[in-house]
């Protein structure tokens, strides 16, 4: 028989996960559609995208029971003022604690959003009951998603948590993060319609920063990077084509 209170149980529970938090951002209106949200980053990721500016989120570590703790403290004071909890990165769904983490977001009644690239599709289809809304990062079209994240294999990997996505009846957007070293505008254009033809009706095209890269080479200008006029014509070309279409800078 047990000793430990409901309460201490709940608490013996809670410390038992493991999440490498590498940052928080309290409030934001961006990373969930229509929702007030917070993003919680979580460490380490298994891509090398030339063009990540958050690369001091890759190396992997364990994280400490205390970590989350905090996180959940911090949530614990948002009831009823956020609606949702996003969970960012690095590669959210490199960590083994993030499904137990996910559900003890929803047990404080937040909606949870995950953003991701889907390079562990089993793990993603863990989640997807647990989900409200999920960001998949498509960082290109068949194997020029592994030269751009510069790890083999992964497109396939990608391929079927896309398909367990559409799938699942869960919302979800896909965006693409377009440097004009990795494309061509042809090269965006083919993704968008290869997304579009699979059923994806969200579709997010974001041009990236070219500050603090990964790879110091992208951070110099492109010679012959398309000029906006031509970005906003793809976009109108595109648009019959998903229910909702965006170009962020």
């Amino acid at each position: 028989m047990s000793l430990l209170t409901p309460l201490e149980v709940s608490i013996d529970k809670r410390a038992a996960v493991r999440l490498p938090i590498a940052g928080l951002v309290p409030m934001t209106t961006l990373d969930y559609p229509d929702h007030l949200a917070c993003v919680v980053f979580l460490q380490g990721c298994p891509l090398r995208c030339g063009y990540c500016h958050n690369p001091t989120m890759i190396p992997p570590r364990r994280g400490k029971p205390h970590e989350w703790q905090a996180i959940l403290q911090f949530l614990s004071t948002r009831q009823g003022l956020l609606e949702a909890v996003v969970f960012s990165g690095g590669e959210p769904t490199l960590n083994g604690g993030l499904h137990a983490a996910v559900k003890e977001v929803k047990a404080l009644g937040f909606k949870v959003g995950l953003h991701t690239a889907g390079p562990y599709p089993d793990r993603l289809t863990q989640l997807l009951p647990h989900l409200d809304w999920v960001g998949l990062d498509v960082k290109g079209r068949g194997k020029e998603f592994d030269r751009i994240c510069g790890r083999p294999g992964i497109w396939r990997l990608h391929a079927r948590s896309l398909e367990a996505l559409l799938n699942s009846g869960v919302s979800f957007e896909c965006r693409t993060t377009i440097h004009w070293k990795d494309f061509q505008l042809a090269d965006a254009e083919r993704l968008a319609l290869s997304l579009a033809d699979c059923g994806v009706r969200h579709y997010a095209l974001q041009i990236a920063h070219s500050r603090q890269c990964l790879d110091p080479s992208y951070a110099q200008p492109v010679i012959n990077a398309p000029s906006t006029a031509r970005l906003n014509a793809l976009v109108k070309r595109l648009e019959p084509h998903f229910s909702q279409i965006e170009l962020r800078h």
